[in-house]
């Protein structure tokens, strides 16, 4: 059902039925999500019936828990096979959906799992705003231990470069904005450097967060790590995103995996610096997490504390982000939507 549009569900409905009947089942599909058809209690038995194997586009192939129940992965499987991974994180103060926009990946980003194992197919915007609702449901119904049981940001960080697949996102975000009333400034959406995609956020009215994925502070390094960076150099990504922090007001967050001896070291931090303050930018640093088919290795904990230090003395905001879902390969640059085995696996799955 999500993957009709919102303002044509009238068309679900047998003739006979009721006009409100398609304002109640909005309000089920993205206000108030339940997991199964039959929650929608002030539908008639036989459209709950209907329903029953209709409500989402996908089944819940495998979901696993780590981090002490704190953490959540999906893979779900769309009809025609493809995986779709989501992962929600639990904190004290805010739960966090990141998910996927794509079945894998194009731009083959040399330490990402996704782009590793290339690419399928874009997914469709109820696809992508099922995943959503989704968690809403599984949140409400299940919870996470000493986190709110609603979403409370939903961060375009998993399978796939949400930008190259951008009328589908929009989409996306127009429902979750408008239609599910999710605050935009609750909603990040990353990107490798797709610049004509940038440009285009930068033109909708809606202010979400953009994070660049940066890697690399020049361009032949840049390029190694990313290969997009050869049909998008470093200077044009900066540009597409100064654009963006000038219309929205909003700060841009620059994305940096630490990678022992690659990217780690005093230099490339003196040229992110450079970077982050013309853009006056926010800086997440997190250690490599390890992918089957790479043989880099995460920076020690002590060079990323040096290196943050450095970026700190040059006048640059810095976070150093703590990995969540390593155990249950839910973690940054993991997601490849694999049947991982089955263990931990939830008693939960829609109708």
């Amino acid at each position: 059902m999500y993957l009709t549009d919102p303002d044509t569900l009238a068309d679900l409905l047998p003739h006979d039925e009721p006009s409100y009947r398609a304002d109640q089942v909005r309000e089920w599909l993205y206000a108030h999500p339940v997991l199964t058809a039959s929650e929608m209690t002030n539908l008639p038995q036989h459209l709950r019936t209907q329903w029953a194997d209709q409500l989402w586009p996908f089944t819940v192939d495998i979901g696993q828990t780590g981090d002490q129940g704190r953490t959540v992965k999906w893979l779900f499987r769309a009809p025609d096979g493809v995986g779709i991974e989501s992962v929600l994180m639990g904190y004290p103060d805010r739960t966090t959906l990141c998910l996927s926009s794509q079945a894998g990946c194009a731009l083959a980003c040399t330490f990402c799992a996704t782009g590793q194992f290339g690419f399928e197919r874009n997914l469709d915007a109820g696809e992508i705003v099922a995943q959503v609702a989704y968690a809403r449901a599984f949140l409400a119904t299940e919870g996470l231990p000493g986190s709110p049981r609603d979403l409370t940001n939903v961060v375009f960080m998993g399978m796939g470069e949400p930008l190259a697949n951008f009328d589908r996102v929009r989409e996306a975000l127009r429902r979750m904005i408008e239609i599910m009333n999710i605050g935009a400034r609750s909603i990040t959406v990353s990107t490798v450097g797709m610049v004509p995609g940038m440009r285009r956020l930068t033109a909708e009215s809606w202010q979400v967060n953009l994070a660049v994925s940066i890697h690399g502070a020049d361009d032949d390094l840049r390029s190694e790590l990313v290969p997009l960076n050869r049909r998008y150099p470093l200077a044009e990504v900066e540009a597409a995103a100064a654009e963006y922090f000038e219309k929205k007001g909003r700060r841009v967050s620059l994305e940096w995996t630490m990678i022992d001896g690659v990217n780690d070291t005093q230099d490339q931090a003196s040229k992110l610096a450079a970077l982050a303050n013309r853009l006056q930018a926010h800086v997440n640093l997190i250690a490599l997490n390890a992918t089957p088919l790479s043989p880099m290795r995460p920076s020690h904990s002590g060079r990323i504390a040096e290196f943050a230090d450095l970026l700190k003395s040059l006048g640059v905001n810095v976070t150093v982000r703590n990995t969540r879902g390593a155990d249950i390969e839910g973690a940054c640059g993991q997601l490849r939507a694999l049947d991982a085995p089955r263990r931990n696996r939830l008693h939960v799955s829609p109708a």
